[in-house]
């Protein structure tokens, strides 16, 4: 048996063992305007959340040895998608993410990156699944066995492996300084997952961040007023936090004819 926690919908944790949706958490938020745009979800409640992990698991076998790892559609504006246009125009050598069967991994396919990172919501707590890892590699698992996130650990392989500049994927603001600290600019750090950041975790990561994610973050959103330097998106804002993370921002925007947004036509509700 495999279990899987995932942070997804309105951060509500869900269970999922053998393929199984068998635990759903109360959510944190009711709506998100990217659902309703995109799956039409009004407000996240056991029915919708349910409906949405098991369409997931069979649609393209999320939390399974039927999962699909790559995917080569990047028409849209989240971070799995700056990544992998960053990988493809040489801006990074390598990205570190944390996914469904593998933990934290690192990637220099694009079509992997965006397969992996760009179908999951936060995810918590993983294990092994063997068709996964040897579908991106064994070698690039960080540990095989585990399934263990740790994304410092990951960085730190990442250069073990002889990369150059390293984007990496991060959810709280520890990860971030501690990374930044480390390695300092030969890492480009993506904050994702943002809900529920404090307002001074919110200030920290606009300290260490590249790119950030407003996800339902009242504080991010706060903050973003003063320090952002290009905002990205009307409804769940990405802001550049650096000037790195705005030229990756920008080569994105204009790669999909679009110009950078100054305000928001739509929020989660609540915000937290």
């Amino acid at each position: 048996m495999t279990r899987h926690v995932i942070e997804a919908l309105g951060m509500s944790r869900v269970v999922i063992e053998d393929g199984k949706v068998v635990e759903i958490g109360e959510p944190k938020v009711k709506y998100c305007p990217l659902f309703k745009k995109y799956r039409n979800i009004d407000e996240f409640n056991d029915i919708t959340i349910r409906e949405n992990m098991e369409y997931r698991i069979s649609e393209f076998g999320m939390c399974t040895g039927s999962r699909q790892v790559r995917m080569k559609d990047f028409l849209s504006f989240g971070i799995s998608e700056l990544l992998s246009m960053a990988l493809t125009n040489k801006l990074l050598d390598a990205a570190v993410i944390a996914a469904d069967g593998t933990g934290t991994c690192v990637l220099d396919d694009p079509e992997i990156i965006q397969g992996l990172g760009g179908r999951i919501s936060g995810i918590v707590e993983t294990e092994p699944i063997e068709e996964v890892i040897a579908e991106i590699g064994r070698e690039r698992v960080l540990d095989p066995s585990t399934a263990v996130i740790d994304q410092f650990a990951g960085v730190s392989k990442a250069f073990g492996m002889r990369c150059g500049k390293v984007g990496v994927t991060i959810a709280n603001a520890d990860d971030a300084e501690l990374i930044r600290n480390a390695y300092g600019r030969n890492v480009a750090i993506f904050a994702v997952h943002t809900t529920g950041t404090s307002r001074k975790d919110a200030e920290r990561l606009f300290d260490h961040c590249d790119v950030i994610t407003a996800c339902a973050s009242e504080h991010l959103r706060a903050v973003a007023k003063d320090r952002a330097l290009l905002q990205a998106g009307t409804k769940i804002p990405v802001y550049a936090a650096s000037e790195f993370g705005k030229d990756i921002m920008m080569m994105k925007l204009k790669e999909l004819g679009k110009e950078p947004a100054t305000a928001e036509d739509d929020r989660p509700d609540p915000l937290n």
